[in-house]
């Protein structure tokens, strides 16, 4: 575990005769409401014999290192992950994480139509391992980190070189590397842009439809409750009360009479009660409203092409061996046939499939 910054400054003198690394990290969404980046997994070299990663480290951000300086000598590298897209966000963080030679074996996975996509899977497949999931939803925030939880991180990036250069070297072969390197920038621009969280609807959780308006009233009053209650302890929503628990409450205080209240702390009850008071108390035009989509009525015309596309769609992917979805979703295969002005499809899928690119894919 590299906790001092000495050690940081040894690990950088050897990072700097990589040209390649593999990274992964661990967070504790799970076990804290203000989720922060715990553990970075890193992993380089390769043994003659197995291929695998021999120079495997273990980087504490929680030990205050200058994460800058790691992220600078990461520069001019090619790193590997396994499914970056939460990784990449998660280190955007910590400062200007360097994204210019992103290998991602996921996305690669994908692409040659590997049946199983994930670590495990993939591990099972090309070195004949079982890995242990015993430590995936541990609290990475503690310390020190258990045998177990140190083997199971240390996984994450022990089988990142070879098999990234078997799926590489896969992807040259069927000629889609091309294909690899598109799908990849999409990921990374996605990382780069700032997901907003709905505000006002965050509260319609599955299962709310059930409900009558009053009770959507009471389950939006329990909801922002509970998101308070888990602010101030810093804890996962779902430690505090459950989205089955929220919507039973809302339910039953909706019809009137007494509802079975959950086993809480006593000042964490009132606080409760006073929520379901203030929300019983509103007029019904305060209540929330149905929130209708968007949706065009298509014409017979368009149904007929959008069937045209998928039937030709599933043809393509057939031939080249991969899943209908990976070639083109339905979402983008409605944009084509209802000639909406953005269109989500690469230009390798648009050439696959003998569409003409839009504006906004053929960059």
């Amino acid at each position: 575990m590299i906790s001092t910054d000495s050690a940081l400054r040894d690990y950088l003198a050897g990072l700097k005769e990589q040209s390649q690394v593999a990274l992964d990290t661990e967070a504790d969404s799970l076990h804290c409401y203000f989720e922060k980046l715990c553990l970075i997994q890193s992993g380089w070299g390769e043994e003659a014999a197995t291929g695998l990663a021999t120079d495997l480290r273990l980087i504490d951000p929680l030990a205050s290192l200058p994460l800058t300086e790691f992220f600078e000598a990461l520069k001019g590298k090619q790193i590997l992950f396994h499914d970056a897209d939460y990784d990449l966000r998660l280190l955007r963080r910590s400062g200007e994480f360097p994204d210019e030679d992103i290998f991602d074996t996921m996305i690669a996975a994908r692409l040659c139509g590997e049946p199983q996509l994930g670590l495990a899977g993939l591990v099972e497949k090309y070195f004949g391992i079982t890995l242990s999931k015993a430590s995936r939803k541990a609290n990475w925030a503690q310390r020190p980190l258990s045998d177990q939880m140190t083997e199971y991180a240390l996984n994450d990036v022990r089988y990142l070189p070879q098999l990234a250069s078997i799926l590489g070297t896969r992807l040259e072969e069927l000629g889609r590397m091309e294909w690899y390197r598109q799908s990849r920038d999409r990921m990374i621009r996605g990382t780069r842009e700032t997901r907003q969280r709905d505000e006002e609807n965050l509260w319609r959780i599955t299962g709310h439809a059930a409900l009558s308006r009053r009770g959507w009233a009471l389950l939006r009053a329990l909801w922002h409750w509970r998101d308070s209650e888990a602010r101030g302890w810093d804890r996962p929503p779902f430690h505090v009360l459950s989205n089955e628990n929220l919507l039973r409450l809302a339910d039953e205080a909706s019809k009137g009479g007494s509802f079975s209240r959950p086993r809480l702390p006593q000042s964490r009850m009132t606080r409760l009660e006073e929520a379901l008071e203030e929300a019983l108390a509103l007029p019904e035009e305060q209540w929330p409203q149905v929130v209708k989509g968007v949706r065009l009525r298509a014409s017979k015309q368009q149904v007929d092409r959008f069937n045209e596309l998928r039937e030709h769609r599933d043809k393509v992917a057939q031939q080249v061996d991969l899943d209908p979805s990976i070639v083109a979703p339905k979402a983008a295969l409605e944009a084509v046939a209802y000639a909406k002005e953005e269109v989500p499809l690469l230009p390798w899928q648009l050439e696959l499939l003998g569409l003409k690119p839009t504006p906004s894919t053929a960059s």
